[in-house]
């Protein structure tokens, strides 16, 4: 028998109902008789694994074909030409043949080249459907295949990075902290698996149904101060031309992401956003590779020019004044305490009195953060009847966290920028001031072993049961953050009060749905005209 057949039945055992289910080397293979032709295929439907056997057979619509109905879901499959026809994984056929009225299978594999390239082709199904399932089915494949399932993240990168209309989201972002959690604390294939979803299914939601949005190809020379100025101009194509020189005059990540920073660090805007992806988009091609770089720098680019430019409205003028006095001569010793209630403007005088002291002034500041975290109080978040600009949560307490985590380590690497990292800090504590909850005491949420705490909340990011990609982005980037700036910072006296913080936050969950103050805002919205 040639190599790879295998007899495995007779056409008498077919039967009156013209099939068979088989077993061969540990596998379950459904046969099938239409007319002179016999089918095989795998018996497990690729939907949700409900047997093919129990299915119907019927003619399709051309003439000679054969489709394959699962009854379970409806899904059928064209046994002649292998396409699905209602549905969207492939289902796996056999090559069969008849001799002397036996039926013989041909089982053997594609080349491992062939699956793997199937398993990314599969993959871009999956995306156009947005079956989170198939995502996952399709990335084992690969992997089984002998393929490195980090390329499936770099295939989505590609695909999506155009769609985003503001540039780079969470979806990036979470990126570097998903496989962070996957390179250090995965346990087995399955959870090795879990944080690669969450990457593509992120992916996948922020950029669906969205028109592609090409970058201009235009290319010019690399210049740090024309990047910045591009930007500050929100010159897209400008900015865009900038960095496709720097990217094709083979410049590092360090010298890119100097003038990156230098762009997101520019204004206080985008609630923190700016900087943040900054940081995340280097540890994402730095985890993925060169070959990301262009995707998501061009992203990134996109997000700087459209960010918005909050030291431009009343609430924080006083920003650009006080960078502007910056001066590095204050020298009153400063502490977290010395935040408690203050202002915008108040908070940002209060850093030009200690602008000699960066180190002591960043520990005094992330330790004011980690206070009012702990210390926000829940009812601003669940009120109804409050207007648009008191629509304030969790996460305007959480980025203040995720924020400092960012602008110390970019302000580390470009020192430059650190009065302007640590003033925008200022500003989220002037922001969030008044919204405090006197009652909430630090010893209730107080957290005895701290290395327990984290790979607790770690572990469940594994099966956490949030519906939302975003939501679920945010926990793995807190949590991230947290451990981070607990670990940076071994002598701080505010660690327990940043523990205690993090453990209230993973035990009252935001609020994810908000109908009636929607209802009320709107209602009073449309009355204003």
């Amino acid at each position: 028998m040639t190599e790879g057949w295998r007899e495995v039945a007779s056409l008498e055992e077919l039967g009156p109902r013209g099939r068979r289910l088989v077993k061969v080397e540990g596998r379950q293979i459904a046969l099938f008789r239409s007319g002179d032709s016999v089918f095989a295929c795998n018996n497990r439907c690729p939907h949700e694994g409900y047997p093919l056997i129990e299915g119907s057979l019927a003619e399709g619509r051309d003439p000679g074909s054969c489709v394959l109905t699962c009854n379970w879901h409806n899904w059928k499959f064209d046994l002649v030409g292998g396409e699905t026809l209602v549905g969207g994984d492939r289902l796996r056929r056999y090559p069969a043949r008849v001799i002397e009225g036996r039926i013989q299978l041909d089982l053997s594999e594609p080349p491992a080249e062939v699956r793997r390239q199937a398993a990314l082709e599969g993959l871009a199904g999956a995306f156009r459907r947005n079956e989170r399932d198939r995502m996952a089915r399709e990335v084992a494949r690969l992997e089984h295949a002998g393929g490195d399932p980090l390329d499936a993240l770099r295939r989505a990168v590609e695909w999506t990075h155009e769609r985003f209309e503001f540039g780079t989201t969470h979806a990036l972002a979470a990126l570097p902290d998903w496989l962070r959690l996957r390179d250090e604390r995965a346990d087995g294939p399955a959870e090795r698996l879990v944080p690669l979803i969450e990457v593509l299914d992120h992916l996948n939601w922020d950029s669906l149904r969205e028109p592609a949005r090409p970058f201009p190809e235009a290319r010019a020379p690399w210049s740090a101060p024309a990047l910045v100025e591009a930007v500050e101009a929100e010159d897209e194509a400008a900015a865009v031309a900038v960095l496709r020189g720097g990217l094709a005059e083979g410049l590092e990540l360090e010298a890119l992401e100097a003038a990156l920073a230098a762009a997101a660090l520019a204004h206080y805007q985008d609630f923190g956003h700016s900087a943040i992806y900054t940081l995340k988009s280097r540890q994402a091609i730095e985890r993925l590779g060169p070959e990301v770089a262009g995707p998501i720098l061009l992203a990134l680019v996109r997000s700087l020019v459209m960010a918005q430019r909050e030291d431009r409205i009343p609430e924080f003028r006083a920003y650009a004044p006080a960078l502007a006095a910056w001066d590095g001569r204050g020298d009153r010793p400063v502490e977290a305490a010395d935040f408690r209630g203050l202002g915008v403007r108040q908070a940002l005088a209060r850093c030009l009195e200690s602008s000699a002291r960066p180190d002591q002034l960043q520990s005094a500041l992330l330790g004011a953060a980690a206070e009012q975290w702990l210390c926000f109080d829940l009812a601003v978040e669940r009120r109804t009847d409050n207007p648009v600009s008191q629509n304030v949560g969790w996460l305007d307490f959480t980025h203040p966290v995720t924020f400092a985590n960012a602008a110390r380590r970019l302000s580390a690497r470009h020192p430059a920028l650190r009065p302007a990292a640590l003033l925008q800090l200022a500003c989220f504590l002037g922001r969030n001031a008044t919204y405090r909850d006197e009652a909430v005491a630090e010893a209730d949420w107080a957290v005895a072993d701290p290395e327990a705490f984290f790979a607790e909340h770690f572990r469940r990011l594994f099966d956490h049961g949030v519906p939302e990609p975003i939501v679920a982005a945010h926990l793995v980037k807190v949590l991230t953050a947290v451990e981070q700036e607990w670990r940076a910072h071994p002598d701080a006296p505010w660690r327990p009060t940043l523990l205690a913080a993090a453990r209230r936050f993973l035990d009252n969950p935001p609020k994810r749905r908000h109908g009636l103050r929607l209802a009320h805002q709107a209602i009073g919205f449309v009355e204003a005209e």
